[in-house]
């Protein structure tokens, strides 16, 4: 790889220890994947919880954050993903204290490097939302496809380690994303039938990420007419890049490097892969169906936006959750504070759910948690969440918010 003159000084170690760490590892990565040097990023989005991390990653942070304030501070504006606990609600859920305190002692390593603990894998839509054609260093899949398709900033999927070098260096290895021919499109969607919920687009972007199937393999989607919410696509590249590791798609005429297919294709396009209904009705069939019992509901991954919880709060206000059945619902602190002041979290909570910040569940201790309270049948409208969840031990089931609303009210579904 080239390195100027300031990366130079960073790998001889002129700018402390935690950025000579983090520039070598970045040039390790960049020379696999054949980058010729690096490119600035304006901003970094940094997956760290401590399920993930355990008591190891969580040294390796205290060990970088604990040299002097210059050397460790990071370069540019860098805000977190959801943590591993919600310390308002970790008890109630019967997680352990062990959790908490390790989450505490990240959080301060974090906060000494100068991190913004936003806690939120919707960053896109709470805290800054990345412009065209900015190059940003996102960690989570689904803010990473959302950054690249809706807003067309350019980035790749950076793990942990990755994000946090490159929130101490400010800059990344220019490769895939970065670079106008990673962002071609190599396989053509035309769909023919528009979802219509929000777990409908879910379902959508699933079965297109399981046609992809390659982080290299980036979709041209045809056929939509009208512009999606900001909701609809946030669920839709969720799914997307969880089934198929894609971290970009494009949608012609709504993305906006995708006025039409040929802006998007190099030669003559792909013959298409035609989807309808019945491929969507399929992949909810893919999944269990519970039509009895259901012990645990959950709105999350991606977190909840202000419009959904609005939605959510009128579809169960003046119900009862099920004494037998959990209702969790996942938001930002931010939007959480919203819900706070609009009376939506008093309307949620009324009814027996229990609304969470700063977290997502699939990142909480997910498998010990649900051992701990019996849950085994779940059951969400997220499509990246059932395709997450059943690696910890559930049985999830993929449903509407409506039906997933009133199974957690009847304790069952198909009620």
């Amino acid at each position: 790889m080239h390195l100027n003159d300031e990366e130079k000084a960073m790998l001889a170690g002129a700018m402390g220890e935690p950025v000579r760490w983090a520039v070598e590892q970045q040039i390790t990565v960049g020379q696999f994947f054949d980058a010729e040097d690096f490119v600035g990023v304006s901003q970094v989005h940094l997956m760290a919880d401590t399920e993930s991390l355990g008591e190891a990653g969580v040294a390796f942070l205290e060990r970088l954050s604990g040299v002097s304030e210059t050397e460790r501070r990071v370069r540019v504006p860098t805000v977190t993903d959801p943590r591993g606990i919600d310390f308002t609600a970790y008890k109630r859920l019967k997680q352990e204290d062990s959790w908490a305190a390790l989450e505490r002692r990240a959080i301060d390593a974090f906060t000494a490097m100068g991190i913004l603990m936003t806690d939120t894998c919707i960053n896109y839509q709470t805290i800054l939302p990345p412009t065209f054609g900015e190059h940003v260093a996102f960690g989570d899949t689904g803010s990473t496809i959302y950054a690249n398709s809706v807003c067309g900033a350019r980035s790749n999927f950076e793990g942990g380690p990755a994000a946090l070098a490159a929130a101490l260096t400010g800059r990344v290895p220019r490769y895939g994303c970065h670079l106008d021919r990673g962002r071609r499109a190599g396989m053509r969607f035309t769909v023919s039938d528009r979802p219509r919920t929000l777990s409908d687009w879910g379902a959508l972007g699933g079965v297109v990420g399981r046609h992809c199937g390659s982080y290299w393999t980036i979709p041209a989607i045809e056929g939509i007419e009208g512009a999606p919410t900001s909701d609809e696509l946030k669920h839709f590249g969720a799914a997307l890049a969880s089934y198929g590791s894609v971290p970009l798609f494009h949608m012609t005429g709504v993305t906006p490097e995708a006025p039409d297919l040929p802006s998007v294709c190099d030669g003559t396009p792909p013959e298409p892969v035609v989807l309808d209904r019945g491929d969507v009705e399929a992949f909810y069939d893919s999944f269990a169906s519970h039509d009895d019992k259901v012990d645990v509901v959950v709105f999350a991954a991606p977190q909840l936006s202000l419009i959904e919880m609005q939605t959510l709060a009128g579809l169960i206000e003046g119900r009862r959750v099920h004494a037998e059945c959990a209702l969790l619902v996942a938001t930002s602190p931010e939007i959480k504070a919203a819900c706070d002041r609009m009376g939506l979290t008093g309307t949620l909570e009324a009814a027996g759910a229990v609304v969470l910040e700063g977290v997502c569940f699939y990142q909480m201790y997910a498998r010990e948690t649900g051992i701990a309270n019996g849950w085994t049948r779940l059951m969400s409208n997220s499509a990246k969440l059932v395709n997450i969840i059943a690696g910890y031990g559930y049985e999830p089931m993929l449903a509407t918010m409506e039906q997933c609303v009133d199974a957690a009210v009847a304790g069952r579904a198909g009620s």
